[in-house]
């Protein structure tokens, strides 16, 4: 047994954290995984979250972890899928513009971006 029960230990690298997979085992003989996150704050300091999952533990949470990918598989295809929907419907799109007298000259009305108040009442001639 190896320092701390360690049986075996992987790393997994990424930009600013690092994934440690511990098997360990404990004094009564119990094997289980340990997985650690520990994430740079700030070029000095790490901090570390860990989960630990049993043996007898495993298989349920091996089935939930597989169906979390499936699951994350099978909505990055859709995702991917819509967009070259997306994409391919805006390269088929046209747009097609009348043109039309300036807006400012129709009914000879002046706009000046203020609010112009009209009655509605007949004028008297």
């Amino acid at each position: 047994m190896g320092v701390r029960g360690e049986l075996f230990t992987t790393q997994v690298t990424l930009d600013n954290r690092s994934y440690f997979f511990n098997v360990k085992e404990n004094r009564t003989g119990d094997v289980f995984l340990q997985v650690v996150e520990s994430k740079s704050k700030n070029g000095e300091d790490f901090d570390r979250h860990a989960i630990v999952i049993f043996a007898d533990d495993m298989p349920k949470f091996f089935k939930g972890l597989d169906d979390s990918l499936q699951f994350i598989e099978k909505d990055r295809k859709e995702r991917a899928k819509k967009a070259e929907e997306r994409k391919k419907a805006a390269v088929n799109k046209k747009v097609y513009r009348k043109k039309t007298e300036p807006e400012h000259k129709r009914e000879g009305i002046k706009r000046t971006g203020k609010i112009h108040i009209v009655s509605k009442r007949p004028t008297e001639d």
